[in-house]
């Protein structure tokens, strides 16, 4: 019998945006009561470590390894309480924990963020895509203390897949921001706009969350519609991005312009306007007569540009 997915072109676009990757299982809805002490003496078990919203890499001989012995990590300050089961791979299991801001390191250990990390391109794609997924449990773990039911104290289940309420049995799950990034296409131009905090000279595609009740398809038109005034009609999923900052995960897409007439929210941008294929095509190579960029390789939205400008 023929498959649904036969004589269908299939790619995964998602697997070229920065943080793809993983190869861990994560046994999300198998994991019970695990036991972290038998998986801590795996003598396999490689752990991710963060002092604050920094991954910890130890520097061999000019590269950069994210992994740690449990030993190593205690010796770096591990945080017992912190350490979450991230899961398992063909190489033995996967955790990660926080380290005290305060202890001191010796030089061969450096404290990056994830940005840069992903911008500079050092690390395995599977070790960085590992990272993000650290960073955005520990990140959760941290700021969920608490019930918000009825205030009694979280307790950590089956490895960090959740947290559960000690009063009232309340059980809270990793939470995960969904955000539509979209580049809006009037033929043969596309929409960016430029935000304050961005680096000089780039310009990139407009992003906001997605509101409880709304499907991407109509996010995509609402956000267009407040941040340029422009009117969206057909909306193309392009691919998808898990960006840890802290646990958002980008929706990208492709949106046709039913208008022209750039009315920018102030608020959000520092400016905003149309793009021709060429000049996309420039900022892309690095090579504007005005210096201006595309986002880095790394971002979804360098890769929705880089559709729309390659497009035949």
């Amino acid at each position: 019998m023929p498959s649904f997915f036969d004589n269908r072109a299939i790619l995964e676009a998602s697997h070229l945006n920065g943080f793809s990757g993983n190869v861990i299982e994560r046994w999300s809805e198998a994991r019970g009561d695990v036991d972290l002490d038998a998986v801590k003496a795996d003598g396999d078990a490689a752990l991710y470590l963060f002092v604050e919203d920094r991954a910890l890499l130890r520097v061999e001989g000019g590269a950069l390894n994210p992994r740690f012995s449990l030993r190593e990590a205690g010796a770096l300050g591990l945080q017992a309480e912190s350490l979450i089961l991230l899961g398992v791979t063909p190489g033995g299991p996967r955790l990660a924990g926080l380290v005290a801001s305060t202890h001191a390191h010796p030089d061969s250990i450096k404290a990056i963020d994830l940005r840069s990390l992903a911008m500079q391109g050092v690390l395995e794609p599977l070790d960085l895509a590992a990272l993000a997924q650290a960073r955005s449990y520990l990140h959760w773990h941290a700021t969920n203390r608490f019930c918000g039911r009825c205030g009694g104290a979280l307790a950590m289940v089956g490895g960090g897949v959740s947290r559960r309420c000690g009063q009232c049995a309340a059980q809270l799950f990793p939470r995960v921001d969904p955000v539509v990034i979209m580049l809006a296409i009037d033929g043969e131009r596309c929409l960016l706009g430029r935000q304050p905090r961005f680096v000089p000279g780039m310009y990139s595609a407009l992003a906001g969350y997605l509101e409880p009740g709304e499907t991407i398809e109509e996010a995509v038109r609402r956000e267009v519609k407040e941040e340029a005034g422009i009117d969206v009609g057909r909306v193309f999923y392009h691919s998808s991005q898990a960006w840890p900052f802290p646990h958002s995960l980008m929706i990208g897409c492709h949106a046709e312009a039913l208008s022209t007439d750039v009315e920018r929210d102030a608020e959000e941008l520092e400016d905003c306007r149309w793009f021709d294929r060429e000049e996309v095509k420039l900022m892309l190579a690095g090579t504007h007569p005005q210096e201006l960029k595309a986002p880095f390789p790394m971002a979804i939205a360098n890769k929705l540009i880089a559709a729309f400008a390659e497009a035949v």
